[in-house]
């Protein structure tokens, strides 16, 4: 009766190790959850939409290679509204009820700024795209894969300067026009600076609200001052709107830049053709060169179609959004595991090669030094075709217009 007694008290004592094991490994063996959240309701909802196609694909393929450290990968994405507020409460609550392993920045500079408050204050890696005010980025743990450096408001400017100073006539004169949008508003300040510094001349400056939707007004102005060139610092439908305006009265500008336009909208529209814009990446070589990119864009074309969107190839938010994946992945990879302090400092050190090009954190607030990954691409034909810089201009293509 003693000896059976022993040997029970001995299986169980060697039990005990097993079950006390047991959560750790069962936490090591489930899902990695990953937490974000995107506009896909509200004025953001459409670069949302093609950002949320993108991670899909990704975390689909992510999967199929086996996931991140031999397990399988959730992602978890809540809708913000389009509101930094309400993005601000879901990045809350993914890190404190969801419990997520890691985080994933939303789309857009203030809900951006809004889940980097979240991230910082409970120590959070946050990779994030699309971000327009670097000196804003203040969190050494969040990095931007938006290709940009951190002085966009005159390496943007001066980049589509140069772009335009190539076309057959350059311009000499300009009219700048300004949604007071945040980050567009800002590197359009930054535009007046350089434009100045070149020994152009501003015809003339306007601004609206961000929402506003006539542009009559604006129209007849700018008509009036006849400019060479008119930069529009406005996103999504804001150029479209105002270029149909213009259209309206009689007047197509020699020369149009705008800033971030709903690419489909505008390359389909009858006032795109020679609109210029700013890119990381498009559907010709040399970016199709690399084979993950060429996968991405035929299998991004197939959903985006099957999701009825308005433009079924790979623009600047489908392309950055795959790419803040990218490194994502290559951080976890590279540390071996999920702890923040650690993936930070890794990125922080690191370049990672993604589909719009080698990423690199060497400037202020973890943006690029110096030349960044922007290009300026342009509409012809319905198309859009990088034509700025020449190395990565679309074959035989060049600045339309002047």
């Amino acid at each position: 009766m003693v000896d059976h007694s022993r040997r029970q008290l001995g299986l169980a004592a060697l039990s005990l190790p097993l079950l006390a094991a047991t959560p750790h490994l069962r936490a090591q063996t489930g899902p990695i959850r990953i937490g974000s959240t995107l506009g896909l309701t509200g004025p953001l909802s459409g670069a949302s939409a093609a950002q949320k196609i993108a991670s899909d694909i990704f975390m689909e393929g992510l999967n199929k290679r086996g996931g991140l450290l031999g397990r399988p990968v959730e992602w978890i994405v809540r809708d913000d509204q389009s509101k930094p507020d309400v993005a601000r409460t879901l990045y809350e609550q993914l890190i404190t009820v969801d419990k997520v392993d890691l985080l994933m920045g939303p789309y857009a500079t203030g809900s951006i700024l809004s889940a980097m408050g979240v991230a910082q204050r409970y120590n959070k890696v946050l990779i994030h795209n699309t971000f327009g005010l670097p000196g804003l980025a203040k969190y050494d743990g969040q990095f931007s894969v938006s290709g940009s450096a951190f002085d966009i408001e005159s390496v943007w400017p001066s980049l589509v300067m140069d772009a335009a100073a190539s076309a057959a006539r350059p311009p000499k004169t300009i009219a700048v026009l300004a949604s007071k949008f945040p980050s567009v508003h800002f590197v359009t300040q930054g535009a007046r600076q350089v434009i100045k510094s070149r020994g152009l001349s501003e015809a003339i400056y306007l601004e609206w609200d961000f929402g506003n939707r006539d542009f009559g007004a604006i129209a007849a102005r700018v008509k009036d001052a006849k400019p060479d060139m008119v930069w529009v610092g406005g996103v999504g439908l804001e150029a479209n709107m105002l270029l149909d305006a213009m259209r309206k009265i009689g007047y197509t500008p020699p020369m149009t830049f705008a800033m971030f336009p709903a690419p489909g909208p505008m390359a389909k529209s009858p006032d795109g053709q020679g609109v210029m814009a700013l890119t990381v990446f498009e559907e010709h070589a040399p970016f199709t060169n690399n084979p993950v990119a060429a996968e991405f864009i035929k299998v991004y074309g197939e959903r985006a179609s099957k999701a009825g969107m308005a433009e079924t190839s790979v623009d600047l938010f489908a392309s950055v959004a795959f790419a803040s994946w990218q490194v994502l992945e290559a951080a976890v990879t590279g540390t071996k595991g999920l702890d923040d302090k650690a993936l930070g400092a890794w990125i922080k050190r690191s370049q990672v090669d993604t589909i719009i090009g080698r990423m690199r954190w060497d400037g202020m607030n973890n943006f690029i030094k110096g030349k960044d990954l922007y290009k300026v691409k342009q509409v012809n034909n319905g198309k859009w075709q990088v034509v700025w810089p020449p190395e990565f201009a679309a074959p035989g293509a060049r600045v339309l217009g002047g």
